[in-house]
């Protein structure tokens, strides 16, 4: 199984070094499309992501074309708040079983996803539930609990689900 986060157009550094670090301790290779609202050097990101970018699988990208020219396999879900499903009405462990990557795609902080991107792909869209008169919950935040929700329907496989504290 292969998990892949996708930010399209990122604004805030902070966020994408702790999504960075997500990634890196869930073994998700994180696609970041430029324009970057920040250099990806900027002292932000990688104090975010603490040491943990050597273990990071980075891609960047020109546009959100290249990533879907680049995986045409690759089975997309589109997170916004304006999705009719949410996002554990999916079933990705049946994506995984047909060998296709799972690719989880952001939109930036302040915008989202571009409508049009989503009207193409609106199936292919999920959301978060949250109360009717909040706008919408902060990426990381956002990344973290769609990408834990994929890594639990597949048992958590690879990872290390048990504690180790000695008595």
């Amino acid at each position: 199984m292969k998990i892949n986060i996708v930010l399209v157009e990122p604004e805030i550094p902070s966020n994408t070094g702790n999504i960075s670090r997500t990634c890196s301790v869930t073994g998700a290779a994180l696609h970041l499309v430029h324009p970057l609202g920040f250099d990806i050097s900027e002292k932000q990101v990688r104090r975010a992501g603490l040491d943990y970018w050597s273990e990071l699988e980075l891609y960047e990208y020109g546009s959100f074309g290249e990533v879907l020219e680049k995986y045409p396999n690759g089975r997309f879900f589109y997170c916004s708040t304006k999705a009719k499903k949410t996002y554990s009405d999916i079933d990705y462990r049946s994506v995984s079983d047909e060998g296709r990557e799972i690719f989880l795609v952001f939109g930036k902080e302040t915008k989202g996803l571009p409508e049009d991107l989503l009207r193409r792909n609106y199936e292919s869209c999920v959301r978060i539930p949250m109360l009717s008169d909040m706008r919408s919950l902060n990426l990381s935040n956002a990344v973290a609990i769609i990408l834990y929700e994929v890594l639990r329907r597949h048992d958590f496989e690879g990872m290390q689900t048990e504690g180790n504290l000695t008595t």
